[in-house]
């Protein structure tokens, strides 16, 4: 069962485009959003402590990629980081940086939490992780292990709520609960073979779908057509089949993307059992209007 979270925004300066400090109940952690332009003046104690950070950067392409690192100083790293840009020792420009910190970090503990997010955020593949080298093997107790990975699951509580969903799956596929956003929906017409779900952001399509290889001029909109190419020529796709989740804004663009041709996504998107997304989110509506009249009697 999922419990409510407490979160405390403290706007430093007066502006959300300044420091930001955020802090969760019942945690002794917290998170130092920080500009770039900010770090060299920023004279805060708790800059200068071990802990990790997340250097947020925006591609030429406009894409998202993130340096993920770990310093005793942290202050004192961000301001190499800087030096090293400027002697043309770093080639990525970073914006922003989110720093995490808690008591009683160590060496030991900040490596450990180092990899484990670059591990993350791998996975997750929204960023193009920048970190190339981490610390795999540090050595630490099991109650140690414990307290690290609560330390974790906060990080991505705090740093999802901060506008950076780094550390956050495009979709969870084992969820137990039967509302539209947890059903696995398919796509099953001759050689196209898709599976996918609704969630927060749009609709996924599951990395192993099979996709028609043939594009509708006619059917398919402009933009459609250039966004297919664009995932077809790129890492995501090979021999017609996705390699990682696809994150689209619809379920519509989500079943055009894989057949080649505009279709109704509500419509053709179906559980096993037969049941189209458009059932499922008819039925969830009646239920919900049903729950309404019932706390007005």
């Amino acid at each position: 069962m999922a419990y409510g979270k407490s979160i405390e925004l403290f706007l430093v300066n007066g502006t959300a485009d300044s420091l930001i400090i955020a802090e969760l109940s019942n945690w002794n952690g917290k998170a130092i959003k920080l500009p770039r332009i900010e770090v060299p003046s920023c004279d805060r104690d708790d800059i200068v402590q071990a802990g990790v950070y997340f250097l947020f950067c925006k591609e030429d392409d406009g894409s998202d990629s993130v340096y993920i690192g770990e310093a005793e100083n942290v202050k004192e790293r961000l301001m190499q980081h800087l030096r090293d840009y400027q002697s043309e020792k770093e080639k990525y420009y970073w914006n922003t940086v989110v720093v995490f910190i808690g008591r009683d970090l160590n060496k030991a503990l900040i490596r450990y939490l180092e990899n484990r997010f670059v591990e993350i955020a791998r996975n997750c593949k929204r960023y193009l992780v920048l970190t190339k080298n981490t610390y795999r093997n540090t050595v630490m107790k099991e109650s140690q292990i414990a307290v690290m990975e609560e330390f974790i699951d906060n990080v991505k509580i705090l740093i999802n709520t901060l506008g950076y969903k780094v550390l956050e799956p495009l979709a969870q596929k084992d969820s137990a609960s039967i509302t539209v956003d947890d059903e696995i929906l398919y796509i099953t017409s001759g050689s196209v073979n898709a599976t996918g779900k609704v969630t927060a952001e749009g609709f996924v399509v599951f990395a192993g779908a099979t996709l028609n290889e043939k594009t509708s001029v006619k059917s398919l909109s402009a933009g459609m057509q250039k966004q297919r190419q664009k995932l077809f020529d790129s890492a995501k796709v090979e021999n017609l089949i996705t390699t990682e989740d696809i994150l689209f804004s619809s379920s519509s663009a989500a079943a055009d993307f894989i057949l080649g041709y505009s279709v109704s996504g509500p419509k053709i998107w179906k559980t096993k059992d037969g049941r189209s997304l458009k059932e499922i989110e008819e039925s969830d509506t009646k239920l919900l209007n049903s729950q309404v009249k019932c706390n007005e009697i």
